[in-house]
């Protein structure tokens, strides 16, 4: 029973999409089906609308108070930000001298370490990597659709791959990354690690099933997952879940103001 639970509690933060096969540390539970996400975590259809906390019942006895952690330094976000950037091309993820797993959890965790923000301890049993940073994301921060995401912002995909192997989209939530910027038409630049490496891909939720602007010929949405023999989403705008936001907004620049010229004494 014991080593259950031990198996169960590493189950935790494994687990990524990398157009592929997992990569990391996926193999510690190899032997363990994967438990598709409750819809409470997050929903396997994209949300309509901010996501909310659910309300504690009236009836029911209160729950014991989560620990609050302390929100993280407003500078935190650029740091964030500036990893990410550094370690794009690079095939390993390693912030600080410290190597973090190859996968998209890895790389999330890494860059996030920068702003002193750790998921650890957020999933429940039956979790994957991904879903336990959506949890993280939901109770200290929040999940969002509609709007503007900000540079360093969180990205979710869902069905990036076959995760628990049974042939069927059922898999949840299965891919992490970060904002990188968003341009005018609303295409969304997104850095994450695939199976390549940390890379840098586009996603256009106004245009999500289209690969390329019939127009211009440029780039709205890369393939995220590997296309089979049916019809199914591969595109990142069609796999995207929801954005969230943990980091506090960029400090604005500081704006000095004019000194007032001393008055000169009239002889």
């Amino acid at each position: 029973m014991r080593l259950c639970v031990l198996l169960a509690g590493l189950l935790v933060m494994t687990g990524c999409a990398a157009t592929g096969r997992p990569m990391g540390g996926s193999v510690i539970a190899a032997s363990y089906r994967y438990s598709p996400l409750t819809p409470a975590a997050a929903p396997k259809a994209p949300l309509s609308v901010t996501a909310a906390r659910p309300a504690a019942s009236p009836a029911a006895s209160p729950a014991p108070r989560k620990q609050v952690r302390p929100p993280p330094p407003a500078a935190s976000r650029e740091n964030v930000l500036a990893t990410a950037r550094e370690l794009v091309g690079s095939r390993k993820v390693k912030v600080a001298g410290r190597t973090w797993p190859d996968d998209c959890t890895g790389f999330v965790e890494g860059v996030y370490a920068r702003a002193g923000v750790s998921f650890r301890g957020s999933g429940v049993a039956g979790d994957n990597g991904v879903t336990a940073i959506y949890r993280y994301t939901r109770d200290h921060g929040r999940v969002f659709t509609r709007g503007k995401p900000k540079p360093g912002d969180l990205v979710f995909f869902r069905e990036t791959y076959d995760q628990n192997r049974d042939g069927r989209r059922n898999d949840g939530l299965t891919h992490v990354g970060l904002v990188d910027e968003v341009a005018s038409d609303g295409t969304v630049v997104v850095i994450h690690r695939v199976k390549r490496g940390v890379v840098r891909y586009r996603m256009n939720l106004a245009k999500p099933s289209l690969r390329r602007d019939p127009r211009t010929g440029e780039v709205l949405n890369d393939m995220l997952r590997v296309p089979g023999a049916t019809r199914m989403p591969v595109l990142t705008g069609q796999l995207f879940v929801s954005y969230g936001s943990v980091l506090p907004d960029a400090r604005p620049a500081k704006v000095t103001k004019p000194t007032k010229p001393a008055a000169v004494a009239r002889r």
